[in-house]
């Protein structure tokens, strides 16, 4: 069997590393599921997500020219949209204008300021000392 980038294939994972897992394909050949391409969210531990002699369903998204192959988990779902973290982006900056994050901004350093000022004149004896 050929294995061409872009095709979705089944293998078994016959080791798992740190930095992510490799899988044994049809026909012998090995490669590798990097780390952040085992699942569509922080992986922290490969382990958490897959087992040694797992069978799973991998993309192929690369072959170097030394034949290193470049596998995917994470990709190998129909349902997996690659454009959506540049989606979630897009949408939290256009939520926010500059006066919008600059009005917060002031805000939260003038509560700050206050903090600090009460907190210096409590250990003064003076104004917010009744307080503290």
């Amino acid at each position: 069997m050929s294995i061409a980038v872009g095709t979705v294939v089944e293998g078994v994972v016959s080791g798992i590393t740190k930095f992510g897992a490799f899988v044994e394909l049809p026909g012998g050949l090995t490669g590798l599921v990097h780390i952040s391409e085992v699942a569509d969210t922080y992986v922290k531990d490969v382990k958490d997500f897959i087992k040694e002699k797992d069978r799973v369903k991998v993309k192929v998204i690369n072959i170097d020219e030394k034949g290193k192959i470049g596998l995917s988990i994470k990709r190998a779902d129909p349902n997996y949209d690659e454009n959506r973290r540049s989606h979630r982006h897009n949408r939290a900056a256009a939520a926010s204008s500059f006066e919008d994050k600059l009005a917060r901004f002031l805000k939260e350093s003038d509560e700050r300021l206050q903090d600090l000022k009460r907190h210096t004149e409590a250990k003064r004896g003076g104004r917010g000392a009744r307080g503290f």
